[in-house]
């Protein structure tokens, strides 16, 4: 993680992408810790934290997954990507059944995961783009043919 952060000249897309998304994220979580302790006490607390930790990971694997896919060919970049997408998904999917059956409501309140997950992910995709606007792209641009208006 930490030379995905790293601040130097040569920084990567991703690691900019990674840093934008995060302090807004970590805003957001710990305004979400703090109503969701307030309003339903250690259940609430607990809930926001997981949900927390849920989604950081959840967009940290895209982050490495794009980083690692960078110089790949767009067939492998596209197999890699849905790859990532669908285990995402799934452990998502499992990691919910396994709360929802292993854990009372009264531990982990349910409203305040929920809640914390959505915000915290508009959170996350809102610093992305953001930092995204911001990125300096250097995309190869095809080279002027002449057109028959130059006088040929």
């Amino acid at each position: 993680m930490k030379n995905l952060l790293a601040n130097s000249p040569g920084t990567s897309n991703e690691s900019q992408l990674l840093k934008g998304a995060l302090l807004p994220t970590f805003i957001v979580g710990v305004i979400a810790l703090i109503i969701s302790s307030f309003t339903k006490g250690l259940s609430g607390f607990l809930g926001a934290a997981l949900a927390h930790v849920v989604v950081i990971v959840y967009f940290v694997i895209h982050i490495l997954v794009s980083k690692f896919s960078r110089n790949l060919d767009p067939m492998s970049t596209m197999a890699l990507a849905m790859l990532s997408y669908v285990s995402k998904l799934f452990l998502i999917a499992l990691f919910l059944i396994a709360i929802t059956r292993l854990t009372a409501p009264e531990t982990i309140h349910r409203g305040a995961f929920g809640a914390t997950a959505i915000a915290l992910t508009l959170a996350w995709l809102g610093g992305e783009i953001a930092s995204f606007t911001k990125l300096r792209l250097h995309l190869p641009l095809p080279k002027n043919a002449p057109s028959s208006e130059d006088g040929e």
